[in-house]
């Protein structure tokens, strides 16, 4: 898939009901079909006169953030964030969930949490972010795990750490089904995540350096 202006809205990885009963397909149309297609043109419309930047990859718009031209800087952390955070959630969710295998990051998770404490310490983050924003389970160049939050649409780009997976906490992403009970969708977002997907993120760590895009 394209990942230069004009970006486009990646299509979900699997039917819009598959996640229920955890996520419900209204929730997911709406979620992606609307949400989504909506960072998707801001970001084209921000960009359509800066031909500069339209070989850009997203990563790399996130990344130099600070050194786009004002007008852009806004648009892109808010857009492209939301572009960039909503394909790796989609990405790591599947029916049913897959559990995770004894490869590398398993002996990561294990190094510092149990993944019973990792979980608790993800669901900690989201719901201690104030408002809208993620939980993430980021790596680092060694492979050494954080788990973070981050405002709004914000990423961890800059920091040139790899997302491994992430949870959206905006309200848009529960609130149909579970309304204001955010540790209600945080607990059943686990019975539905890949971890094989997750896994494959992990792998990335040592190859991450998006200064270099």
């Amino acid at each position: 898939m394209k990942n230069s202006y004009p970006f486009e809205l990646l299509p979900l990885p699997y039917p819009s009901d598959s996640l229920e009963p955890q996520i419900d397909k209204q929730t997911m149309e709406i979620h992606h079909g609307k949400h989504v297609q909506t960072y998707v043109d801001n970001l084209n419309k921000a960009l359509e006169n800066h031909p500069n930047y339209h070989s850009w990859s997203l990563e790399k718009l996130l990344y130099n953030l600070k050194s786009l031209p004002e007008e852009l800087q806004a648009p892109v952390r808010n857009n492209g964030g939301g572009v960039f955070n909503h394909n790796l959630y989609f990405s790591i969710l599947t029916k049913g969930g897959k559990p995770l295998g004894d490869g590398p990051l398993k002996k990561a998770i294990e190094k510092d949490y149990s993944m019973d404490e990792l979980k608790a310490a993800l669901k900690q983050a989201g719901l201690t972010q104030f408002g809208s924003g993620w939980a993430w389970l980021l790596a680092d160049k060694d492979g050494k795990l954080t788990v973070a939050k981050t405002p709004n649409q914000d990423t961890k780009i800059e920091e040139n750490l790899t997302p491994v997976l992430n949870i959206d906490v905006w309200e848009h992403a529960y609130y149909l089904l579970r309304q204001n009970r955010r540790p209600e969708y945080i607990d059943n977002f686990f019975n539905v995540v890949n971890w094989e997907a997750a896994e494959a993120n992990y792998a990335k760590h040592k190859e991450t350096d998006y200064s270099k895009l």
